[in-house]
C-alpha cells in the first residue's frame, strides 16, 4: 500500500468522523436537507473571499464559506418562522438563491480562474494528497488533512464541553429554557460548525460525499439505537467503515472513490433499514402483522364470551360468524391453543379459565380507556367553550 492510499483513507476517515458528529444532532432535529443547502450556499462566501485574498488556500475562504451557511440557516429561519411556508420549502428558496449569485459572481469576474462550479462542488479524494503543506521547507503532509484534523479536533472540543447542552436542547429545547440554557445559542453553535465541517471537507472529498456522510451514517444509526453516545459511536463506525471500503471499491472497479464511498453508505443504510431488529421495514411488517393477529384473537374471545351456543362455538362456523379466512382462522385457533386460552372438544371451541380472564380484563380496559376519552374529550368541549 502506497502513502498516498494511506493519505487518501485517512482524510475520509477524518472527514466522515467530523461530518458524523454534527449530522447525528442535524438528524435527531429533523434538519438533514440543511447539509445540502449549506454545501452549495457557501460558494458566494468562498468567491466573495478570493476576491479579497486573490488566494484559493486563504484561511478567509473557509471564514467567509462558514458564514454564508450560518446565513443560510438565518435566512431559512426567517423565511419560516413568518408561518407562510414550511422548512423545506424555505431551504429550497434560499440555498438556489445563495447558489445562483455565488455562479454569477464567478462568470462575471473570475472567469480566468480556475473556479468554477466543477471546483467548489467535485473535490475528488484522488488528488488530495498532492496538494501539500509544506512549512519551513518541510513537507508535513496533505493540506486537507491538517484542514479536517484541526477542524475534527475543535469539534470534538465542543462535543465533550457541551454535550449535556446540546442533549437537552436537542431533544426538548422548553426543559433546556427552564434550565437557563439557550437553546437559539445551541442551534446556531451546531448550524456553525456544520457549516465549517461543510466547507473544510468539501475541496478534498466534494459536496456529495459530504453531505452523504453528515447524513447517512447518523441515518443509519437512528435505525439501530436510542442511545444518543451510541448513535454518535455506531454513526462514526459506519461513516469511516464506508469510506475505507468504498475506497477499495473504487480502486478495484477503478471508478470515483467519491462515488464508491457514497454507495456503499447508501447500501449499508438500506441493509440496516431492512433487517434493524426494532426499526427496520421487516421487522416493523412482523410486528404489525402479529398486532394483527392479536386483534383478530382478542375479538375470537370476546365472540366466544358471549356466545354459549355450540352452534355458535363450532369452528367450522367461525368463518360465518366473524367473517374471517380459513387461513386467518386457523392461525388466530393455533395461538389461543398455544396460549391456553381455549380447548377443543368434538370442535367445539371453549374458553378456559385463563381465557375467561384475559377477555374480562380485556373488557375493563377497553370500558376504562372509552371512559377516559370521552372525559378527555368533555375537558376539552368546556376548555373550548371557556
Amino acid at each position: 500500500m502506497s502513502n498516498a492510499q494511506i493519505e487518501i483513507q485517512l482524510i475520509a476517515s477524518l472527514v466522515a468522523i467530523a461530518c458524523a458528529i454534527p449530522g447525528t444532532f442535524l438528524v435527531l432535529r429533523k434538519m438533514a436537507l440543511i447539509t445540502d443547502a449549506i454545501s452549495h450556499s457557501i460558494l458566494p462566501g468562498i468567491v466573495i473571499g478570493f476576491f479579497i485574498t486573490h488566494d484559493l488556500s486563504s484561511p478567509l475562504l473557509i471564514i467567509l464559506a462558514a458564514a454564508s451557511g450560518v446565513i443560510t440557516v438565518i435566512l431559512v429561519e426567517f423565511i419560516q418562522k413568518t408561518g407562510l411556508v414550511k422548512e423545506d420549502t424555505a431551504i429550497g428558496l434560499v440555498f438556489p438563491a445563495l447558489f445562483s449569485i455565488g455562479i454569477i459572481l464567478i462568470a462575471q469576474n473570475a472567469n480566468d480562474v480556475h473556479l468554477d462550479v466543477d471546483a467548489v462542488l467535485l473535490g475528488e479524494l484522488a488528488f488530495a494528497p498532492f496538494d501539500r503543506l509544506i512549512i519551513g521547507g518541510t513537507d508535513v503532509g496533505p493540506k486537507s488533512l491538517w484542514i479536517i484534523g484541526t477542524i475534527l479536533l475543535i469539534t470534538l472540543g465542543l462535543l465533550f464541553a457541551f454535550f449535556k447542552e446540546l442533549k437537552v436542547s436537542t431533544f426538548d429545547a422548553g426543559l433546556a429554557s427552564a434550565l437557563g440554557l439557550s437553546p437559539v445559542v445551541m442551534h446556531y453553535g451546531l448550524m456553525t460548525v456544520s457549516s465549517i465541517t461543510t466547507v473544510g471537507a468539501f475541496d478534498a472529498v466534494g459536496a456529495i460525499l459530504v453531505i452523504a456522510l453528515m447524513i447517512a451514517p447518523a441515518a443509519t444509526a437512528y435505525l439501530l439505537t436510542n442511545d444518543l453516545k451510541k448513535m454518535l459511536l455506531l454513526s462514526v463506525i459506519f461513516g469511516v467503515s464506508s469510506a475505507i471500503i468504498g475506497y477499495w471499491v473504487a480502486h478495484a472497479l477503478d471508478t470515483s472513490i467519491s462515488g464508491s464511498m457514497t454507495t456503499v453508505l447508501g447500501l449499508v443504510f438500506l441493509f440496516v433499514y431492512l433487517f434493524a431488529p426494532n426499526k427496520g421495514l421487516f421487522s416493523v411488517l412482523y410486528r404489525q402483522k402479529q398486532q394483527r393477529i392479536e386483534v383478530s384473537l382478542l375479538t375470537f374471545l370476546l365472540h366466544l364470551g358471549n356466545h354459549h351456543e355450540e352452534e355458535e362455538r363450532h369452528v367450522k362456523h367461525l368463518n360465518e360468524h366473524i367473517n374471517w379466512q380459513k387461513v386467518q382462522s386457523k392461525s388466530v385457533l393455533n395461538l389461543a391453543l398455544k396460549n391456553n386460552m381455549i380447548t377443543i372438544n368434538n370442535d367445539i371451541v371453549s374458553l378456559t379459565k385463563k381465557g375467561k380472564n384475559f377477555t374480562t380484563e380485556a373488557i375493563d380496559y377497553i370500558v376504562t380507556n372509552k371512559n377516559s376519552e370521552i372525559e378527555n374529550m368533555k375537558d376539552r368541549f368546556f376548555l373550548f367553550r371557556g
